[in-house]
């Protein structure tokens, strides 16, 4: 599913950088043609692409939340939550051998009836 979403993003970013030659060129036919001066077209160039990355920001963590979202309603659980469970099993463990310890002894081969 990650990937699915990596390569969306990837793909947007190409679309992207598609775009701003698209833009550039454009920008560069104005100035040729006199419509607009090189200084205008090179402000227009940087708003535009300051505003492209502005846009991409915000929709990778758009995506990032639905996905996460995603993720809590499918009840699927994180690399992180199954090392803390992971880690609360060993604890529960340890903590039950110390407890079958203490109740037969330090002896291992006793049997629990006695």
């Amino acid at each position: 599913m990650k990937d699915l979403i990596k390569k969306t993003l990837l793909t947007g970013l190409g679309a992207t950088v598609t775009t701003k030659e698209k833009i550039e060129s454009m920008l560069h036919e104005f100035v040729e043609k006199g419509k607009i001066s090189s200084q205008e077209a090179q402000q227009m160039a940087e708003r535009i692409v300051e505003d492209s990355k502005r846009e991409y920001e915000e929709a990778k963590g758009d995506v990032q939340g639905q996905f996460d979202s995603l993720l809590k309603r499918a009840n699927v659980v994180t690399q992180q939550q199954f090392s803390e469970l992971e880690v609360r099993v060993k604890q529960l463990e340890e903590q039950m051998e110390r407890h079958k310890q203490e109740v037969h002894g330090s002896d291992p081969t006793s049997s629990p009836t006695g």
